[in-house]
């Protein structure tokens, strides 16, 4: 136990003196929220990268790898697409337009893209951007508590609130530098830790061991690329809604302001092979993990809702410990912590940047500083993780039996169907209006939770909604909106 202990009282070193490092470099509020846009391609590689996997990839993309099996590579598919479309198609001119604009935060490049003449657009996207990037920290918070609890046998509690107190302490001394460079040492950790894993449990089991027959034999399903029960139009359905989760990084506000920070074009076209190369291997070896421990623990004799309880999130630290040594077992918390950290203080500061600069500069005091903004928004940010703590903490206490996985997907959906639609359409389309943009937001803003909460009840087909999942339809919705609307302004429908 000491030694784990060491471990991760290295790592939180390590985090510390980076923010410290970082603070040295703060000179304005485009230093706090874009690093001064001068950073290089493997830092914002691996900065977008672990922002957007998060504890979802470890806890919750192993647990399906587990329950699913080799269906569970359809979601591998859905990020690779995803993240190929961001950094091919999109990063490029999005750059080229946010540094002729002079933004440093999303809703300033949609207000300059539009040439908005009042603050509704800049409003609309601050709030609901704040709204669902503090459910997806509480999300995070939630899943640090859950990783002490495995891999220390800690109190909830308490890991609640230690992770907490770290990643709040580093972003207020460093903010998007410190995020930054804090996310390239937390992505290398994840790509080691997370490559290692299924290569060590190879090694363990040997060249004898049969790990598709077994699992075939527990269920065909999960040997089957379509799921339990083959080719059908229920499997079809829930595929989709697995591979479209990769719609999120097509315009998410969290990584996309990483394309606002790197230095310029030729970054861009070196950092997109790093991101993709990153997304194949971690995301992979995560279903790896979980296909390996779900056969394991079932040859050992475990039952079914041992492995799987909860989402199977338990399954990659009970797999780190049956085939680790102690030294590595505490070097693989460190490299949970930083998955959920990573995305934790990403998030943060864009939110903080949404209501420091969007709502409380650009709205209500034009006449502030931006030198003076930076220590406005590290009081936003306190208030904001605040408020994702005691979420995080609600949601612990009403739904104990809830998993990392969905939880996180609700938050991450949310962002994405606000968010992505109206990105693709701001960059590759001329005809798309201001009202279309905010059509798009406000759909896309409702839609997640109808389509969450409110769709699966549907008689007969809530099923194929539950399975598809709120982003793909809230996605689609908000898209035609968009276009639908952005049709009748240009064509003087539409009062102003």
């Amino acid at each position: 136990m000491v030694v784990k202990y060491t471990i991760l009282f290295l790592y939180f070193l390590i985090l510390f003196l980076i923010g410290v490092f970082a603070s040295r470099k703060i000179k304005g509020l485009e230093d706090y929220y874009v690093g001064g846009k001068k950073l290089g391609y493997w830092v914002v590689a691996f900065s977008a990268r672990a922002t957007g996997e998060s504890a979802w990839l470890l806890l919750g993309l192993t647990g399906l790898g587990a329950m699913i099996g080799v269906s569970a590579f359809w979601v591998v598919a859905g990020e690779l697409l995803g993240v190929g479309v961001a950094w091919f198609l999109m990063a490029r001119p999005f750059k080229a337009q946010t540094d002729a604009y002079g933004s440093i935060t999303i809703p300033d490049y949609l207000v300059s893209r539009f040439q908005s003449s009042s603050h509704l657009l800049r409003i609309v996207a601050a709030a609901t951007l704040t709204v669902f990037v503090t459910i997806y920290v509480s999300a995070q918070i939630d899943a640090t508590g859950t990783a002490f609890e495995n891999f220390l046998g800690w109190n909830y509690y308490v890991g609640v609130f230690v992770g907490f107190g770290i990643v709040v302490m580093y972003i207020l001394s460093g903010g998007f530098v410190a995020v930054a460079w804090s996310d390239l040492f937390q992505g290398l950790l994840m790509l080691m830790g997370l490559v290692l894993l299924p290569i060590v449990a190879f090694l363990y089991l040997g060249p004898e061991a049969d790990v598709m027959g077994t699992l075939e034999r527990v269920d065909p399903g999960l040997v089957d690329i379509w799921g339990s029960g083959g080719f059908s139009a229920y499997n079809v359905v829930t595929v989709i809604g697995l591979a479209l989760i990769g719609l999120g990084f097509m315009g998410s506000p969290q990584l996309f302001v990483r394309f606002m920070s790197i230095k310029d074009d030729n970054e861009i076209l070196k950092g997109r092979w790093v991101a993709i190369v990153f997304t194949l291997l971690t995301d992979s070896a995560a279903v790896l993990i979980g296909m390996l421990g779900r056969y394991l623990f079932t040859e050992s004799g475990q039952l079914p809702e041992d492995i799987l309880g909860n989402g199977g999130q338990q399954v990659l630290p009970m797999l780190v410990d049956l085939v680790m040594p102690s030294l590595i077992v505490a070097m693989y918390i460190a490299v949970v912590l930083a998955a959920i950290m990573s995305t934790i203080d990403s998030l943060l500061v864009v939110a903080s940047s949404a209501i420091t600069r969007d709502f409380y500069q650009q709205v209500y005091n034009p006449e502030l500083d931006n030198d003076k903004m930076a220590g406005i928004s590290r009081i936003i940010t306190v208030i904001l993780a605040l408020v994702a703590l005691g979420l995080a903490l609600a949601v612990a206490t009403i739904s104990p039996t809830r998993t990392i996985f969905w939880f996180v997907i609700f938050g991450w959906s949310g962002i994405a169907a606000t968010f992505c639609p109206v990105m693709i359409l701001s960059l590759f389309w001329k005809g798309y209006t201001e009202k279309g943009a905010l059509a798009s937001m406000v759909t896309g803003f409702i839609s997640v939770p109808v389509f969450k909460f409110l769709a699966p009840q549907i008689p007969e087909y809530g099923v194929y909604f539950d399975k598809l999942a709120e982003l793909p339809p809230s996605f689609a919705i908000a898209l035609l909106f968009g276009i639908f609307v952005s049709k009748l302004d240009r064509k003087g429908n539409l009062r102003t």
